[in-house]
């Protein structure tokens, strides 16, 4: 049985008079979620950290890749168990106030999930008009406002639409990474045979403490698999789908990322690569020789997407928090045509732009990084203390065991704690 800290979703009153009340619509199968989970996680992530993770550990970048997503796949793996246990919106909310049995533990944990997702929504945003200004050159403050309310337009379709609109500009985005990764290997002979030079053979601190810098930046990359759990109610079968879409957006997105991070190496090394401004798009024009535009149209996908899926992520959570009577009852209201939270969705857009015009945000891709570890540890906090609270763990449910949870947590404090003293980022 559930731990007795959780409580029944909420039904949502937003129905017409008289009539049944709204329900998100469950209508995502498992590629649907996994092309979610690819486009929330990628989004533009690699495209402009690559630079930054080779200044950082030089050759050994991948590994700083690999090291990252075997710890944040603890805290994944966590995040299967309680998505099957509680498919509602707002999941990470719902987690912690069942396992700390506190609702104002569980309201601070969606809050702050909604201002990740937010403040990364309007990263991207600068950054897409950036690219976007290649093409169209207006005026920066008029791209931004652009590009956010027609990505928010986006995110307020029915969900089986928007994220069909998002799963296919996941292709495309992946399609570039794919792109570089297969002209890696037909252009650059030695690509392969310099393999091993990725794997670090000597102890020195000097050399694992730049791995270990890496590998906290790589945090970032991997922001928005968790989101997955977010869209619960929309997926159709919850209990096979949740897990099965989490595991593999983090397995394709480590392949991904450790495929294009050594080819980008191995192409233009280590000094040429750490100060390029648009990495892949100069890889891209090195490797086939083509224009450097190409790839710098496949970057504004990934930036767009990731701005459409960041803003469905916030407003399911403010959906889930509001039905709990936590926010403003408008942000639970549900459209009867979209069956989509239209008032979370404007808000959270709303919210985006004034950020990406008025705040100086660049410097919050690491702040949005602690943040999310802070929040992968209560996480699996919760896990622990629920399964503390049951006699006997759910029957026929996607189960991991103690010890999961356990390393998840001590994973995202190490983490931390190697920041603070690090002073990572700064």
């Amino acid at each position: 049985m559930a731990a007795t800290g959780a409580r029944p979703a909420a039904q949502s009153t937003s129905g017409p008079p008289g009539g049944a009340p709204l329900k998100l619509r469950r209508s995502l199968g498992l590629w649907h979620v996994v092309l979610y989970g690819l486009g929330v996680t990628i989004g533009a992530g690699i495209y402009v950290l690559v630079a930054a993770s080779a200044a950082r550990a030089g050759l050994h970048a991948p590994v700083s890749f690999v090291i990252t997503a075997l710890l944040v796949g603890l805290t994944g793996a966590s995040l299967a168990e309680l998505g099957v246990r509680f498919p509602v919106a707002a999941g990470e909310a719902a987690f912690v106030r069942a396992g700390f049995r506190s609702e104002r533990m569980g309201v601070a944990i969606g809050l702050l999930v909604i201002a990740v997702a937010l403040v990364s929504a309007a990263t991207i945003s600068v950054g897409a008009a950036g690219y976007v200004a290649v093409f169209l050159p207006l005026p920066r403050p008029l791209l931004i406002a652009a590009i956010a309310l027609s990505m928010g337009a986006i995110a307020g379709l029915g969900v089986k639409e928007s994220v069909t609109f998002a799963g296919i500009m996941t292709l495309i985005e992946v399609g570039g990474l794919v792109t570089i990764i297969g002209a890696g290997l037909l252009y650059e002979p030695g690509v392969i045979a310099r393999a091993p030079e990725m794997l670090p053979d000597t102890l020195d601190a000097q050399v694992w403490s730049g791995i270990a810098a890496a590998a906290m930046l790589a945090v970032f990359a991997f922001i928005g698999f968790e989101g997955i759990v977010n869209i619960a109610e929309e997926i159709e079968d919850p209990s096979k789908v949740m897990p099965r879409a989490i595991m593999l957006t983090l397995v394709i997105t480590t392949v991904l990322y450790v495929l294009v991070m050594w080819v980008a190496l191995a192409a233009l090394g280590v000094e040429q690569l750490a100060v390029s401004e648009a990495p892949l798009a100069e890889l891209f024009s090195h490797l086939t020789g083509a224009s450097p535009r190409v790839m710098s149209a496949v970057a504004i996908v990934a930036t767009l997407n990731g701005i459409v899926l960041n803003i469905i992520m916030a407003s399911r959570v403010a959906y889930g928090l509001a039905r709990d009577g936590n926010l403003p009852a408008p942000l639970a209201r549900l459209n009867p045509r979209t069956q989509t939270p239209l008032v979370g969705t404007a808000a959270g857009t709303a919210i985006v732009l004034a950020f990406a015009l008025m705040l100086p945000i660049a410097e919050l891709a690491d702040l949005s990084s602690r943040l999310i570890l802070i929040v992968f540890a209560l996480v699996n906090a919760a896990l622990i203390l629920i399964k503390g609270q049951e006699t006997s763990p759910p029957a026929g449910l996607f189960s991991v065991p103690l010890w999961v949870p356990a390393a998840g947590i001590v994973s995202c404090l190490l983490f931390i704690a190697a920041d603070v003293a690090l002073g990572w980022g700064r």
